[in-house]
């Protein structure tokens, strides 16, 4: 999805309202999983989480489909690549992980995904990278091993990790799928009007999946707790919608549009910050001293490998420009 070819100077007299639109969508998606998991516990299944989550906010953001009905003529594959990735693939993937392994736990590993692209980029596309973004990779790998507790025998599910590491590659294939029609400059598509088809995509995708039809509606009349306090259930599933995605991807979107893209890259390395401490704080999910210093070295391993400068001889587009652009645009596809 080339929603950085939007994106102005970082030298925009935007830039002060940008940092609070990227902060906001940081906190946004960082509430999702804290919301979720007392449904997915409270006796919903993961699929039909991810089924409300994704039907919700595509109702709400149909007008904007409307509005840009020419968008299937002209960019089919894109739109489809982003509902199947993007939406379906990594939602369904995350939100089935949250079922089984803390919610930090689970975005540390997404954030695998910037490493992965450069795996991507080396080993398939055979392009040259930098020092420093394989120095991002061997920090993120080893932060993982910490955040995972490698030394007690994988002491997490192994199925959560598994899905979770799902997740990651599904934003792999998104981050290469956006890289496609990135020099198109004005020729490229309203994000808005992708993001509004991506998630209609998604929705179908997840309907013939999820079948929810099968779901116990009962559990959204009845309320769930969030630690130890009773919440509405309904409310929870109002907040994923509305704030953790509707709200998210439309201010990820306008602050990726003022923000350079390294800043706007290190703001969202915040999500993963956020997650986990809303998910201490709300849901009791307690870290360990090596698993939290291990977290704060993916999201260092992170930041590293997609704001990394392009290799000589490598096209700038993938090697640098493609994660580093594209994690900074993840904001308003995840």
């Amino acid at each position: 999805m080339p929603v950085h070819t939007s994106v102005s100077s970082h030298h925009s007299p935007g830039k002060g309202a940008g940092l609070g639109l990227a902060l906001a969508s940081a906190l946004a998606f960082g509430g999702s999983g804290v919301a979720a998991k007392p449904l997915i516990e409270a006796g919903l299944d993961p699929l039909h989480v991810v089924w409300l989550r994704v039907a919700g906010a595509a109702l709400v953001m149909l007008p904007l489909a409307v509005r840009h009905r020419s968008l299937p003529r002209r960019r089919p594959a894109l739109l489809a690549g982003f509902g199947l990735l993007a939406v379906a693939g990594v939602q369904a993937c995350y939100f089935a992980a949250l079922s089984r392994i803390p919610v930090g736990v689970a975005l540390l590993i997404e954030y695998l995904a910037p490493a992965l692209v450069l795996g991507w980029v080396r080993f398939v596309q055979r392009r040259p990278v930098t020092r420093a973004a394989a120095l991002g990779v061997v920090l993120a790998a080893g932060g993982l091993a910490c955040v995972v507790e490698i030394w007690s025998g994988l002491s997490f599910d192994a199925l959560g990790l598994v899905l979770a590491l799902g997740a990651a590659c599904c934003q792999v294939g998104y981050f290469v799928l956006s890289d496609q029609g990135s020099d198109a400059g004005d020729a490229a598509p309203d994000p808005l009007g992708v993001i509004a088809y991506g998630l209609l995509v998604g929705a179908a995708v997840l309907t013939a999946l999820a079948r929810p039809w099968s779901m116990d509606w009962s559990v959204l009349a009845g309320a769930a707790r969030l630690n130890s306090t009773a919440v509405p259930a309904v409310a929870l599933l109002a907040w994923i919608v509305l704030v953790a995605t509707v709200i998210a991807y439309v201010t990820g979107v306008l602050s990726v549009r003022r923000l350079s893209p390294q800043v706007a890259g290190v703001v969202a390395c915040l999500e993963a910050v956020i997650a986990t401490v809303l998910a201490w704080v709300l849901l009791g999910e307690h870290l360990s001293a090596p698993q939290v210093a291990g977290g704060a070295v993916v999201l260092v391993g992170a930041f590293i490998a997609q704001s990394a400068t392009p290799a000589k001889g490598s096209p700038e587009p993938v090697a640098s420009g493609g994660p580093e652009r594209e994690l900074s645009a993840r904001r308003t596809a995840v």
